[in-house]
């Protein structure tokens, strides 16, 4: 009997141990807005563990705190501010393209010098001052230029 008790326990453990693991991947996932700007940013090109990487767009893109949560950074708000103008505009439009557009308008919501796109194209945090890109600016919007300019960061999302 001793036996049938301590196979029930084997089993029983080894079904949560297999319900864990398959749980692992989908509590490690970005969020979807994180996820649709890595994409959309193509930071998740030569990476094929992007999806599971919290490096690849971390919360700070637009959060204070590096978990994420209010309050938001001055890109973050940028952010906030076209979603609630889409809204009081009676448009309902989608998060790639809020993204997209606040991009081709070429602020620079944490003001460091240097455009959110290039921020982004360079791969820096567009709302924290103290990262940005250490490439003069006349150098670096070259290049962005010559890699596709605003369109690299085009969406098929429509409204």
């Amino acid at each position: 009997m001793a036996g049938v008790k301590v196979d029930h326990v084997r089993l029983l453990g080894t079904a949560l141990t297999v319900l864990t693991l398959l749980s692992v991947p989908a509590a490690l996932a970005l969020p979807t807005y994180r996820k649709q700007a890595a994409q959309q940013f193509r930071y998740d090109r030569d990476n094929p563990l992007w999806a599971l990487d919290r490096r690849v767009v971390p919360c700070t893109y637009c959060h204070v705190k590096a978990t994420g949560g209010a309050p938001w950074n001055p890109f973050g708000e940028a952010i906030r501010a076209s979603f609630r103008a889409d809204a009081q505009a009676g448009k309902h439009t989608k998060f790639p393209v809020v993204l997209h557009t606040l991009l081709a308008s070429e602020g620079d919501a944490d003001g460091d010098g240097y455009s959110d796109v290039l921020e982004v194209f360079a791969r820096t945090l567009p709302g924290e001052r103290e990262s940005h890109p250490r490439t003069a600016e006349k150098e670096l919007r070259a290049a962005y230029e010559k890699a596709g300019g605003i369109a690299q960061y085009a969406t098929e999302t429509k409204k």
